[in-house]
């Protein structure tokens, strides 16, 4: 059975600096779309350092496991999980109704290639549409999922945009490409630099803040594009 987290109003947050503070605090509760080799992870090791995770999959029995504390990836254990399960701080659900919830919203869904050796971002486009319906005012949207250049202000960000609310001004979008390397003992999730960029200068300050509070080392770029060329 699901739990509830805190619901952090972000909403509210009217200033850069409110917003980071909530970050700085860990009051912020963090979204994460996609709790596959990526997702799981970044889950895990958020929860870790402080914040509440609430973990969105298409899958019922894969998050019904992971609220179990149990570990469906070989090189990942279950006591991890259950660690921050137990601490009521990692909640998994397929609700994407409750998506109005976190303040920030990673999207770690696959991006598998076609038969042209093109990235499919259906599911990226799905997910964009599935925040769209619930975003709110004040929200950090950060896709981590590997595509080209412009995939995070050509893709996603018109189809948040389609709700009427504005990045830069509504809402606040970021690129951070995954560098999962599933297995490495010398370079676990928390261990590989991060790199961050923003659609703007407040999305990136929000981002960067974000990730090193997680992360031991982070890179900000000048924009989301070159974060995606990064990859």
């Amino acid at each position: 059975m699901e739990n509830a987290l805190p619901f952090s109003k972000a909403v509210s947050t009217k200033t850069e600096a409110e917003f980071l503070q909530l970050l700085d605090e860990r009051k912020a509760v963090i979204g994460v779309i996609g709790l596959g080799y990526v997702g799981l992870p970044l889950a895990v090791a958020a929860a870790e350092a402080g914040f509440s995770i609430l973990g969105f999959d298409v899958n019922v029995e894969r998050t019904e496991q992971i609220n179990r504390g149990d570990s469906f990836l070989g090189h990942f254990p279950s006591s991890k999980i259950r660690a921050v399960v137990d601490a009521g701080k990692l909640v998994a659900t397929a609700d994407f109704g409750r998506l109005s919830e976190p303040d920030v919203i990673i999207i770690c869904v696959p991006t598998p290639l076609n038969r042209f050796r093109e990235p499919d971002l259906s599911y990226v486009s799905n997910t964009a549409q599935a925040i769209s319906e619930t975003l709110r005012p004040g929200q950090l949207i950060v896709l981590e999922s590997t595509s080209y250049p412009g995939t995070t202000t050509g893709v996603v960000r018109p189809i948040l945009e389609s709700t009427g609310l504005k990045s830069r001004e509504g809402f606040f979008l970021g690129f951070s490409p995954e560098r999962e390397d599933p297995g490495n003992i010398d370079f676990t999730t928390t261990r590989i630099p991060k790199v961050v960029g923003g659609d703007g200068p407040v999305a990136l300050s929000l981002s960067q803040k974000f990730y090193s509070l997680v992360f031991d080392e982070t890179v900000p770029v000048s924009s989301t594009e070159v974060a995606e060329a990064v990859k």
